[in-house]
Formats: C-alpha cells, sequence, structure tokens
C-alpha cells in the first residue's frame, strides 16, 4: 500500500519537475528580451530583473523534488563504498533525516511568508508594485514537495538497511 503511494507522490514529482522545467526557457526569454532593449535599443526595462529572479526563483525550488528522485543534487561521496549497500543506506538516512529537518522548517516558514504575503497583499518595492505572494508560495509548495519525497527516500534508505538484498536501488528508483 505505501509503495503505491510512494509511486503516485514521486509520479507527481516527476510530472511537476518535467513542467516546472520549462520556466527555464520564460526565464531566458526575459533575459534575451532585456539585453536586446537594453543594449539594442538603449531602453532598459523595470520589470526584468525582478520577473528572471521570481521565474529562476520558482523553478529552482520547484524542481528540487524532481532532482532528488533523479539523485542530482550535490552529494559527496567520500563515505560511500562500492558494494556496501548497508553502509550506504545508513549514510543516506542520515542525509535524508537533515534534509527532513530542513524541509520541515522550510515547508513552515514558507507557508507563514506566503500566508503573510497574501494577506497584506504585499508588493514589491519596484515601480510596478508587483504581488509577492507567488514566489512565496511557489516555496512554500517546493519546500513541502521536497519534504515528502525526502520521507520517501528516507524509507527506501531504511528498506535497505533492513534487507539489502530484497531492496536494491534499481527497485526503488524506478523513475522515468
Amino acid at each position: 500500500m505505501f509503495m503505491k503511494l510512494f509511486q503516485l507522490v514521486e509520479g507527481l514529482n516527476i510530472a511537476i519537475g518535467k513542467c516546472v522545467s520549462f520556466l527555464i526557457w520564460a526565464g531566458i526569454a526575459v533575459l534575451c528580451f532585456e539585453v536586446v532593449a537594453r543594449y539594442g535599443f538603449g531602453q532598459p526595462t523595470t520589470w526584468a530583473h525582478g520577473y528572471t529572479q521570481r521565474i529562476f526563483g520558482s523553478y529552482f525550488v520547484l524542481v528540487g523534488a524532481y532532482t532528488l528522485i533523479k539523485r542530482e543534487h550535490v552529494r559527496v561521496d567520500i563515505l560511500l563504498l562500492p558494494g556496501r549497500v548497508r553502509w550506504n543506506a545508513f549514510l543516506d538516512l542520515i542525509n535524508f533525516a537533515f534534509l527532513l529537518l530542513w524541509g520541515a522548517v522550510l515547508t513552515y516558514e514558507g507557508w507563514n511568508f506566503f500566508h503573510d504575503s497574501w494577506a497584506f497583499n504585499e508588493l514589491d518595492d519596484s515601480v510596478l508594485g508587483h504581488p509577492m505572494w507567488p514566489p512565496k508560495l511557489a516555496l512554500f509548495a517546493g519546500s513541502f514537495l521536497i519534504t515528502v519525497q525526502a520521507v520517501i527516500e528516507a524509507v527506501k534508505a531504511a528498506l535497505r538497511l533492513i534487507a539489502p538484498h530484497i531492496v536494491t536501488e534499481s527497485t526503488t528508483n524506478n523513475v522515468a
């Protein structure tokens, strides 16, 4: 039952990660537009800088769970040993414990940031006064998704620690 739930959550995180990955193109388009407007026509925009910050910030936090599934986060594997499944699972468990702590705090604070921004109709300090709640909602959503994925990864690591002959990387990380 839990494995079906894990697969459902992973499938959702993969779909969100793939969809959000297209934000990179929006950010590139805004940056290119700004460069051409500024240097080609001498007419810089007042909005491009803020929008690129929001786009790339949202992109970065919303693809976190997908990146975790793909095992693409920066990782120091000096202590990892080939063929030592239990040892590596133990190290993963410690790593995911810290990630869970970080994710829980960031999710809690992200919700508070979003809620306050929404409740007080917070606007940025630019001339255009854009609402601040969308990037703060992205912070909350992204940190929540990576925290839930960290729970799944911690359970997988615990299973590899307990029964390494039954649970392997290939059976726990079958992602598209």
